[in-house]
């Protein structure tokens, strides 16, 4: 695959004329060819179009047809071998290593949908079968699908350029329901984006699907990803970034004539609690392993540990020494790009000018560009509590201790704070009635809860929720990784005395999909 600097708009691809844009490589600071030509409103219009057009056909797919097209894809995706690879570390910064694994989690996401959609497990067809000589009132037959909601927009991801971008979740997803998807591509690494949009296009046309399935725009500012949220075609859009990024486009998708869901991911703090007992028993391992956890991948995950909550105690002066001495050996790492790099020095910069916090430690130093210095901080629950600055996301590898007095003031903190992706419990064998009571709490706070573990990493598999309540996403009631992410691009449909000749494959007497149903409220599996 050659990169082109075009716009993939369906099957064409076509040079943009709303300016220009170079990815830059975060560890040299150089531009890298070849020149993005930058879309507008007009090429948001044809995209919406093709996918308008290509709707109706691609939901009525089976579930056979949309597996293959998601296979085809991951096969394509690895046939780019080092070019992808290549291309990513240079747009990114990051290592080959931890490339190649999320290449490996993109294309095993897109074989997990695959199976999901042939197993069925998406879309449990229900069936009330008729009551004629019901009193005082006959029942009718019912019978209820779900079908795709419309073209999904999709914006791509500043730190997972694989996973979270052109083919991410959000793209796995809404494919895997029978949506249309439009991606809007970040640019801090088009290059990358373009390759993996090509081989998807290229899987489209190798499938025989409708050109307007796919479609890969560019845009710097916000008029193109606004005027593509507030296009009538889009149904639904799939967001992770900013939070004031993610607010504005929120408030377009609520303010259209025709207001749609808005799947939004944009902030954690991720609290980890360490209890008395496990500090007692582990604090030198439990410091080495946060550090860790907090300088993986210069911190640039949206489950970084971000906060510490714990007793004050010796044990606790010994799990923040043992991490101090771990971040003074780590080494300063390239972040994504120019414009993390300025966000993390301005975050760092505030919370380190409160007189409430104290510097407990930082990373080692480095005059390469764009290097993330690692810095951990203390301050106590009350100053926390009182200070509504301190709870803004750090990203990066930064984290603020909490020392509080007491197990109620640990309840205290977490009730003040706003909604996480995880919440983390560092317990002993002797403090589950401690973790009983905290659990409460979490489950109001986060869609994921941890015990004796570390948050950074997110298995892509069925039981996963990548979610939580506001701000770490916009609604605390979907998951953007794990197969039930399906769920946020259907909608249910129910059809009343429809003769069976009329009636959806799944929902006929015969049932030839062979699908579990639903039906009188038992479930039958064939």
């Amino acid at each position: 695959m050659k990169l082109t600097g075009n716009l993939l708009i369906g099957a064409a691809q076509i040079a943009g004329d709303k300016g220009t844009l170079y990815a830059v490589s975060p560890a040299t600071g150089e531009q890298l060819e070849p020149v993005y030509h930058l879309g507008g409103v007009a090429d948001v219009e044809r995209a919406c179009a093709l996918a308008e057009q290509a709707f109706d056909s691609y939901r009525a797919t089976s579930p056979v047809v949309r597996a293959n097209f998601l296979e085809t894809i991951a096969r394509n995706i690895e046939s780019l071998g080092d070019t992808l690879i290549e291309r990513a570390m240079a747009e990114t910064g990051l290592p080959r290593a931890r490339l190649e694994g999320e290449r490996a989690r993109t294309c095993n996401q897109l074989r997990l949908f695959a199976q999901a959609i042939q197993s069925g497990e998406h879309n449990l067809p229900r069936i009330d079968l008729p009551m004629p000589e019901r009193k005082p009132l006959a029942r009718p037959d019912l019978r209820q699908r779900r079908i795709p909601l419309g073209p999904v927009a999709v914006f791509g991801a500043s730190n997972f350029p694989l996973a979270f971008s052109v083919a991410g979740g959000d793209t796995a997803s809404a494919f895997a329901a029978g949506c249309p998807v439009i991606v809007k591509a970040h640019s801090a690494h088009p290059g990358t984006s373009e390759l993996v949009g090509q081989v998807i296009q290229l899987a489209v046309a190798q499938c025989g699907l409708p050109e307007g399935v796919f479609s890969l725009l560019y845009g710097s500012g916000n008029t193109l990803g606004t005027a593509l949220v507030a296009h009538p075609v889009i149904q639904a859009v799939g967001f992770t970034g900013s939070r004031a990024g993610g607010i504005a486009l929120m408030r377009v998708a609520q303010q259209r004539p025709q207001p749609i869901p808005f799947y939004g991911e944009l902030s954690a703090l991720n609290p980890v609690v360490l209890l008395p007992g496990a500090l007692t028993e582990k604090a030198v391992e439990l410091g080495r392993q946060f550090v860790a956890s907090l300088t993986m991948g210069a911190g640039q995950f949206c489950t970084n540990p971000g906060l510490l909550l714990a007793i004050d105690s010796p044990a606790l002066d010994q799990f923040i020494q043992s991490a101090k001495m771990a971040l003074q050996e780590s080494a300063a790492q390239t972040m994504l790009s120019p414009g993390i790099h300025n966000a993390y020095q301005h975050s760092t910069a505030c919370i380190a000018k409160s007189k409430q916090v104290e510097l407990v430690a930082s990373g080692l130093a480095s005059d390469a560009p764009n290097a993330c210095q690692a810095m951990l901080y203390a301050t106590t629950a009350a100053a926390f509590m009182d200070d509504i600055n301190l709870h803004e996301e750090m990203f990066g590898a930064a984290s603020l201790v909490i020392r509080c007095r007491n197990e109620d003031e640990i309840v205290q903190v977490l009730k003040k704070m706003d909604g996480q992706l995880t919440a983390t419990l560092h317990f002993a064998n002797t403090e589950r009635d401690a973790a009983r009571r905290l659990l409460p709490v979490l489950e109001r706070k986060a869609g994921r809860i941890l015990a004796n573990g570390w948050p950074t990493g997110v298995e892509v598999c069925h039981a996963m929720v990548h979610g939580g309540p506001w701000p770490a996403t916009t609604d605390a009631r979907t998951t953007s990784v794990g197969t039930a992410a399906l769920e946020r691009f259907l909608r249910p449909v129910c059809y009343q005395d429809l003769p069976d000749e009329l009636l959806p494959a799944e929902l006929q007497a015969n049932n030839l999909l062979q699908v579990k149903r639903l039906i009188d409220g038992t479930i039958f599996l064939v």
